[in-house]
Parts: C-alpha cells; structure tokens; sequence
C-alpha cells in the first residue's frame, strides 16, 4: 500500500537503480580546541539522500555508498561548516580521519549587528520591532550580509516584514494574532538559549508548519539538545544599550535521565545612540527535560524577559538641521535626570510543555501546552485645556511663522507674508529649551499655598493638565499544538500537524502619573457635552493613577490551523507537496460606553469569521554533487490580523467596510554551485499581496467637503486601506570563495522591486462628525493613485563585498563595505485622492491645481544612497581546559549619515495647504525621517567551560 501511495504522487517519475561498486565511509568529528568529539552533527553528502548524526564518541559511517564523486558536509550549530570533496573509485572502505569543527562566532556577530528600529511609519506611532529577517544565523553569505551587515539600514529580505514568516518555539507559532509579527523583546537577552535553530526560505518546506512566503524559523529550546557547560560573555557597546552580562548552563542528559538548562541576562543604558533612549532589560531562561524511556521525554520551558527602552522620534529635515541625526524630542530632564515620555515596556512570561514521542523508528509525534500572559505598554502625555508639551509642536518651530500665508477665506489669493522676525524668535526659544519640560508640567498641576502675608510657601496637587499615560494591552494566550512526521517508505517522508491558538486581550489606556497633580478628568477634551464622556455608564469621573479612562475594551480570537506535507526524495530529484486550511474567528467587546458612539462602542461587536486554504510545492534538480536547481511555489490566503479588522476598535465595534482575506502567491527558482572552494547562490523571486488592509491614525485639517454637509473640520482621524495589493520581484547573488586556507572573500547583492500594485480604497473615520443619528461617520474617499509607488521602508538594492583572514592562531579579522540604496518615504494615500484637488470650503476644486504642479507635489521621495563599512575580529584562547573568546566590531566605520525611513505628514490632506507649505521654502508640515545609527562599536569577551 505504501509502494502505490508513492507511486500516486510521484506520477512521471522514474528511479533507475545501476549496479555499482559500493564503499564503508567513516570519520570522527572533534572540536578544534578542546578535541572532545562533537555529538549530533550533521554529515551529509551533498545532493543524495546519505545523512547521519554522530555519535556520542564523535563517529559517523555510511554504508554502502556507490563510488561517484562527492561533497561531503559537516554541520553544526554553533561551528562553521567543513565541506570536502570525496572521490570513491573501486573503495571497499575509506576512512575520513578526524574532521576538526572550529567554533563560529557568528552569533557574537549578530549580538552587534541586529538592532531594534521604530517601525512607526504612520502618525499613530504603532511601534513594532523590525529586524532584517528571521535568518540570522545562516551560513549562506547572503543571508549573513541581509541580517548582519545590511540589518541596521533596515533591509529586509524580499522586501517582505516578519509577518510574511513564522517565527517558532519547539513548534508554537509566536507570531502575535494581533498584528501577525513575532514580539522580538519576549525572548530578546536569550542569545544562548535560542542558538538551536532551523530555518526554511521562503516557501521551502517546513518539519513544523506551513509557513509563509518569507520562511519558517524553529527555535529548539529542547534541553537535551544543548552541549553541556558552561558560558558566561560580557559585552560593552554605543547602539540600544550601553553594558549586556549573560550566563547559561546546560547539565546535558544525565544517566537518570534529565537534563536542564538555565540562561539569565541583563542589558542597559542610561542613555542609547539616540539622545533620551533609556534601556533596562532583564532576561531568564530555564528549561528541563526528563527522559522517561526510549520512546517518551517531556520537556517544560519557561522565560520571563522583562524590558523597557525609551524611543526616538522621527523628525522633519527642519529640526534635524537645528539640532542633529540622535535629536529625540520624546525626553527631558527631571531632577537632572533623563526621562522619556514615550517608553516601550514588555513583560509577557511564557511557560510551554513538550511531549516527545518517539513511535518507532520511522515515525514520531511531538505535541506541546503554551501559555503566556503579560502587558505590553507604550507611554505617552496626555493634556487638557494646556499647550502641547512637545518641543516640535509645529507652533513651536521657526517655519511656523516663515511658512505663513495670508489668510484666503475660502478664496486662494497666493500672498506669501513670512513673519521672519517671529521665526527668529522661534528658533532662539527653541535651542535654548529643546526637550520637553517636566517641571513645567509639574508646575502646571499645582496651585500655590499661601501663609497669612500671601507668601507662597508650597504648592499643592490640583486637577492635572498634564498626565503620563500608557496605550496598554494585557494579552493572555494558550496555544496547543500536535505534529506528525513518518518516513512511510525509502523515498516518502510525511508531516502533519494541527494547532490551537486562543487570544484574550484587555486593551485600555492606563494613567501612569499625575504629574503633581490630584486627578485628572476622564474626559475628550476636543469634544463637549456628552460627546466628551468617555463612559456614559460612569459620567464625570475623576480618574486618579492606576485608573484605566480613555477607552477599555477586549479582544478576542481563536485560530485553528492544520497542516499535511508529502516530501519524495529520488536520486536526482526531489518533490515536496503541502497544503493548509485554517480557521479564524474575531470579536470585540466594549466595556465603555463612548459618549461619541453611544450606541456601537458598549458590549460585543459581531464575529468576524475567516476560513483560509494554502497550497505549495516544490522541485530539487540534482544535476551532481556540486550544483543544484530549486523551484518553489505557494498559493495561500490569510485572515487579516486582528489590529486591521475593526476600522476604530478603541472606540466602538465598527468593522471594516469590504473586509476580506488577503491572497499571496509566491514563485521562486534557485541555482547552487557548491566545492570546497567556491560556493555560490542565484535565487529569482516573485510575490504578490493581494486585498491587504491597512489601518493608521493621523491629525488631518481640512479634509470633508460641503458635499458631506461640514467645512474645515479638523480632526484626529483613522484612515483604513482596503483592496491594497503589493508586488515584490528580484534576485539574489550569494558568492563566497575561499582564497587559500586563511584568506575568505564574499560578495553578496540583492536587487528588487518592490511596489504597489492596486489604487486601494480609501475610508475615514472622523471622530468629530459623529452625532446619536450619524453614528458610523465613515467617508468613502475613493480610490487612492498608489499603483507602482515604491513601498517605504528599506532599501531595495543592496550589495555588499568581504574579505575575512582567519589565522591558524584562532584569531581572525573581517571588513566589508556594502552599498544600499533606492529607499523611499511612506505617501500619504489620503493626498492621492481626488479629494486632493478639492477645496473644503466651497466643494469646488482648487482653481491654482494643475496636473504637473500636482505631480512635483506628490512625487515620492527617494533617499540617497548609503555606504556602510563594517570591521569585525575576534580571538580565542584555550586555557586550563577553558575557552576565552574574544569579539569586536566597529560598525558604520565612516560615520555615514543616512535616513532609514520617514513618512509624509497627513496633515496638509488638500493641493493649496500642501502647495503653500512647500512653497515657502520651510514648510511646516514636512516629512518626517528616522535615522541610521552612526559609528557604533560592540565588544564581547566570553568565557566557556
């Protein structure tokens, strides 16, 4: 039955057996320094299907093996690869002899190199951690050049973001429903204990889930799959933090059959690269394993990675040219003390349960039990009938007064009146105070106390103006999950798995500190009336800290996903098959009743329900030992995440008009070329994103029309995106030659093009326009002119070209220049509307638009171009049976300024505003750019044992 089980899918497919002369291979792996052998490392011959692990003493053998030429691969996490050539001719045996692996650094590396970046590239600052991808312990050059030597210029891999991959711990999915991204900080620290990884590219296949179109990370936090010891590394470095200390210790499987590892950090700063970033981040690990007998293990992991770090605005060409690229205007002194405003704080435990059972020796089933709970908060001030506290409060700046124009009442007169002696005024008031004034908020949360002569001897709390707050989520989630894998036959291996996902999440907004004060209304201060209550079912309440006000409301998801996998292997060829179904299911509960949408915002919102399919499949032509092609497709749909499904979810239940699953499709062909001394790597690539949505929050003046009944409404608005399809074609060159037996050049290039291939849909949800009868105030604003604007965010060429020494000293020293360019600013789809060219005031449109004039306005902007040098070394002593190592990297070693993204500013949502503003020469309302880091170094000393 299994023989016509393969020969059902490998239809076409015919495998000729020749009689040949076969050879017993064996070698012994051992470490280069210490000369212990080396368990579990992969041996494998190169385009065949010949793998093996070593044994406890170090030792591999193949039997049988025909006599052909080879490429035969050692394999370990943690050492670099050893490839040599193998000539079999008339062989009855041949012995390797002892194959050293020597220890790679390159996870020190990645310590330096990927860094977090502020993802906000909308005004609703929705912060999420981007890394240039999830491959960042690859062996493959390119790969090392994407996560390492490009990762802080923020490239990203295909031009696809994180939630295009899964990211993996003991087969649990750890992508957020909320926003489909993996939360980097719940096991940032944890360098030692997350080394035991696999990796998928793109949509190749996976042992443990479906995957995306970007790939599949497994991280194996399996404690028996640690090597013993000890290790314990110091690091100093100028980036995100100042000083990191980790220690871990692995007991390896005992004779009673357990074995643990623990692993605990800490990573700090006062003040980061950026001026205000504070850092405090503590990490701890733990994970024990007990082996009950041969077929069954049951292993229990825990972290718990408590952090915060202060962020870093993004500012206009107008204040980074008064100030520098590290200006941060979220900060200021209190006490002589730094504080931000704006602190991301992430405190998610996570405890998992593991059930390993081996069936027999073809099959095994591995199920696991998560829960993680916790808080995730970004903090922010809050104010009322008092000034913005931001120091580039547009008001605040020079350009306010040198961009002014007279006042046109409806009625476009062109007269350009800079009011420069105020300007100057501006920019002195500015330099002299350019962080935010905690005192004077203090100050402004008081009232004074005065004795009988009217002296002021104190102050005392007041209702506050001014409040610290934070946007709050406290998610609790279980997770089960169960995965199948059998070799059902020589040629056939087969996966399946089925998984459970169950999201609580209380989302409120939570008063962090009074400043002083004694309480603060729960009011929206831009409202009146009943509108400005933000319960109706609790009016008029004074809310003091730890009080949740604003808005409170929970989500709710569950996600069912199941998986099969067919994988054939022949001698030339090899076939996957895979396919996925899943089911998603969303719901919002209210528990405000919002005095601006009395009758949507208390109680539950209906279920959303979304039922999805993927398919994908595969080819490996091995046309020999040394080359390769790889063919892969995939054709999947996707529920939208959570965060884009409800069009204004801190407010009311509103769903989004014409929401509906995404669709990706994903083509890709690669070439590998493989000996001892060269190996290389061409890979062509083509995605598409189809009926994506997307959902961001601005400050907007100016934007309804008398058509829709109101004039000059100025607002904070949500924007929703729908139908939004984006198009990412290129290609990849990875090329790696090792000169002689010290010397090792790279060269790496990505080329792509990345763009928008739809005019989506444009939607606004104006807050200010609801009344009891209008409750759903959404304006359709048609279609936004996004088709073949380039998406913002990251470079879409990028090269890079290394020379690396390595001495037989064990010390070694690296250099790579890289080059990376074509990145652009984020538009802002409201102004490629035809509301664009509209005039609010009379309905009419703007006599002064023409076309060409529009289109200088709305031409996207493009970044220059970047020049990173890296240099990076390392040494590593034997001592006293103990490993020191040595690691170091000065990053940016030219000092290049650069931006690594921005935005364009909302506000001016019509052709005059816009026009007027850039005209004057210093507008306003300019974008907005996040900055690189400059020169950077990072120094770890470790010690193994």
């Amino acid at each position: 039955m299994k023989c016509l089980f393969v020969l059902f899918f490998s239809i076409g497919i015919t495998a000729v057996t020749l009689a040949q002369n076969q050879a017993r291979i064996s070698a012994k792996v051992l470490d280069t320094k210490t000369l212990k052998p080396l368990v579990s490392v992969v041996v494998s011959f190169q385009n065949t299907n010949y793998t093996q692990l070593t044994n406890s003493e170090g030792i591999v053998v193949f039997e049988a093996i025909p006599s052909a030429d080879y490429l035969v691969l050692f394999h370990s996490q943690g050492y670099k690869e050893a490839l040599f050539p193998v000539r079999l001719q008339n062989t009855l045996a041949l012995d390797l002899g002892t194959i050293l692996l020597e220890s790679d650094q390159v996870t020190d590396q990645q310590g330096a190199v990927i860094q977090l970046f502020e993802d906000d590239l909308t005004e609703d600052n929705s912060s999420s951690e981007n890394t240039s991808g999830i491959l960042q312990s690859s062996k493959d050059a390119f790969q090392q050049a994407a996560a390492f030597n490009w990762g802080q210029a923020r490239f990203r891999i295909r031009g696809l973001d994180s939630e295009n991959a899964v990211t993996m711990i003991n087969g649990m999915a750890m992508n957020k429903i909320y926003d489909g991204r993996p939360q980097w900080n719940n096991w940032g620290g944890l360098n030692d204990a997350t080394r035991n990884q696999e990796f998928s590219i793109g949509t190749t296949p996976s042992d443990y889930t479906f995957g995306g179109i970007l790939g599949t990370q497994q991280i194996n936090t399996r404690a028996s799959v640690y090597r013993s010891g000890s290790r314990i590394s110091f690091a100093g470095t100028n980036t995100n933090y100042k000083a990191r200390i980790m220690a871990t210790y692995a007991s390896g499987m005992s004779n009673s059959g357990w074995a643990y590892v623990v692993s605990a950090g800490k990573r700090y700063a006062q003040e980061g690269y950026f001026d205000g970033t504070t850092y405090d981040a503590n990490s701890l690990f733990l994970s024990v394993e007990k082996k009950w007998n041969d077929q069954h293990s049951i292993n229990i992991t825990g972290f718990y990675t408590p952090n915060e770090r202060g962020k870093n605005s993004p500012n206009t060409a107008e204040v980074t040219h008064l100030t520098s690229e590290t200006y941060n205007s979220y900060w200021g002194y209190q006490n002589g003390k730094i504080r931000n405003s704006r602190v991301k704080t992430v405190e998610e435990p996570l405890i998992m349960l593991n059930h390993y059972f081996k069936i027999n020796d073809h099959s095994n089933l591995n199920s696991g039990l998560m829960y993680q709970f916790g808080k995730i908060g970004n903090s922010n001030i809050d104010y009322q009938n008092a000034n913005s506290p931001d120091p580039t409060y547009f008001r605040k700046l020079p350009s306010y007064y040198s961009s002014m124009y007279a006042a046109d009442n409806g009625e476009f007169s062109g007269d350009f009146t800079p009011d420069y002696a105020n300007a100057e005024k501006n920019r002195i008031a500015f330099l002299a105070n350019p962080q935010i004034d905690w005192e004077a908020m203090y100050r402004a949360n008081q009232n004074p106390v005065v004795d009988a002569n009217s002296n002021i001897i104190g102050y005392e709390g007041a209702q506050s103006h001014y409040v610290l707050y934070e946007d709050r989520n406290d998610d609790k989630t279980i997770a089960v999950n169960s995965n199948f894998n059998s070799q059902l036959c020589e040629n056939l291996i087969v996966n399946a798995g089925i998984a459970y996902r169950n999201l609580q999440s209380h989302n409120y907004q939570k008063l962090l500190d009074l400043l002083g004060g004694a309480f603060f209304e729960d009011i929206d201060g831009f409202y009146r009336g009943t509108q400005a209550q933000s319960d109706l079912n609790n009016p008029n309440r004074q809310v003091k800290t730890g009080d949740s006000y604003g808005y409170n409301y929970k989500l709710s998801a569950q996600v069912l996903e199941a998986f099969t996998q067919f994988k054939f292997s022949y001698d030339k060829i090899d076939f996957y098959l895979a396919q996925s179904f899943s089911k998603t299911n969303y719901q919002r509960n209210g528990l405000y009743k919002d005095g601006i949408y009395p009758t949507i915002s208390f109680g539950e919102s209906p279920k959303l329900n979304f039922e999805n399919f993927g398919f994908k499949g595969g080819m490996l032509f091995k046309i020999s030992g040394k080359q390769s092609l790889y063919f892969n497709a995939a054709h999947l749909t996707k529920a939208p995440n959570l965060r884009n499904s409800f069009a204004n979810a801190r407010l009311n239940n509103t769903i989004v008009n014409d929401l509906e699953s995404e669709t990706l499709n994903s083509l890709d062909a690669t070439y590998i070329f493989r000996t001892p001394k060269l190996k290389t790597r061409v890979t062509a690539y083509y995605s598409t994103i189809k009926a994506a949505t997307k959902i961001s929050f601005f400050y907007a003046e100016g934007i309804f029309d008398n058509e829709a009944g109101y004039t000059n409404t100025n607002a904070f608005v949500s924007q929703t995106l729908t139908h939004l399809n984006r198009k990412n074609l290129g290609a990849e060159l990875s090329l790696e030659y090792q000169i002689n037996p010290t010397f090792k050049a790279t060269f790496s290039a990505a080329y792509g093009r990345f763009t928008y291939d739809s005019n989506p849909n444009v939607s606004i949800n104006n807050d200010a326009v609801a009344t009891v009868e209008n409750t759903n105030p959404s304006y359709d604003f048609g279609t936004a002119l996004l088709k073949n604007y380039k998406q913002a965010g990251m470079p879409h060429q990028a090269y890079s070209l290394g020379l690396e020494y390595r001495d037989p000293k064990y010390w070694w020293i690296g250099s790579n220049i890289n080059y990376l360019t074509d990145n652009y600013i984020d538009v802002s789809p409201i102004s490629r509307t035809n509301r664009f060219y509209t005039n609010p005031a009379s309905g009419f449109p703007f006599p002064e638009a023409t076309e060409e004039r529009a289109t200088e306005l709305l031409k996207q902007e493009k970044f220059n171009p970047v020049v990173l040098l890296h240099l990076i070394g390392g040494k590593s002593w034997r001592i006293r049976g103990k490993n020191i190592g040595l690691f170091a990297s000065i990053n940016n070693l030219l000092d290049s300024k650069y931006k690594t993204g921005g935005y364009e500013q909302a506000r001016n949502a019509n052709f005059r505003q816009l026009n007027q503003d850039v005209s004057s020469g210093t507008p306003s309302f300019g974008n907005k750019y996040f900055y690189g880091y400059g020169r950077t170094y990072f120094v770890n000393l470790y010690f193994s044992f």
